[in-house]
């Protein structure tokens, strides 16, 4: 269920080489579900492989909010990209880890190249480990080199390759990343950076 997407629009909007100041990153928070919800779901549907109900999202945004960033226009206040996500046990791990999982990334094609969605990444890395997660994984459709490139630049590496994964019949890689080794049932702590990244 990823949708970092990065395929080129379908409308002729350009893309801004500037940007008119610095983007406002905040977290997602129930109060601003009635300007926000309407405008995340069109961003993220534009590069989705397969449709999601509203109730997907209120899965999501309701429980793990505090797992959820968005970049605002810094003029408009408007919705330019937004990352959502989740933490929850894992259970293939004796005794299970806490993993946290990147559902859903997307940021307006007209903003691309500005770093938006490696910002969003970093943010729910920090947050997922600030909340002791083991280990984030995601998934991501085979052709989406960019997103890919931009996610192992961040330190994930494919774990496995899921054939016809999506409904539209394409393949993905589940991507992890690992901020604390689990061997024998003893979880070994990575140190992070002062980006929360673990380093190793």
């Amino acid at each position: 269920m990823e949708g970092t997407t990065e395929k080129a629009a379908v409308t002729e909007t350009p893309r801004v080489d500037q940007l008119p100041g610095e983007l406002k990153y905040i977290k997602y928070e129930h109060k601003l579900e009635a300007e926000y919800l309407p405008a995340i779901r069109a961003l993220i549907s534009k590069d989705l492989s397969e449709p999601y109900s509203i109730y997907v999202y209120r899965y999501f945004l309701y429980q793990w909010g505090h797992l959820c960033f968005m970049a605002l226009h810094p003029v408009d206040s408007s919705l330019i990209g937004v990352i959502i996500c989740k933490l929850e046990p894992h259970a293939s791990h004796s005794p299970p880890t806490l993993r946290g999982y990147i559902a859903m990334l997307a940021v307006s094609s007209q903003y691309r190249g500005h770093g938006i969605a490696t910002e969003l990444v970093r943010r729910a890395i920090d947050a997922m480990a600030q909340r002791d997660a083991d280990e984030i994984v995601l998934e991501t459709e085979e052709t989406n080199i960019p997103a890919m490139r931009l996610y192992e630049r961040l330190g994930f590496v494919r774990s496995k390759k899921l054939h016809r994964y999506y409904l539209n019949g394409n393949s993905a890689y589940r991507l992890v990343l690992l901020l604390r080794s689990v061997d024998d049932g003893a979880a070994t702590h990575y140190p992070l950076d002062d980006r929360g990244i673990a380093l190793r």
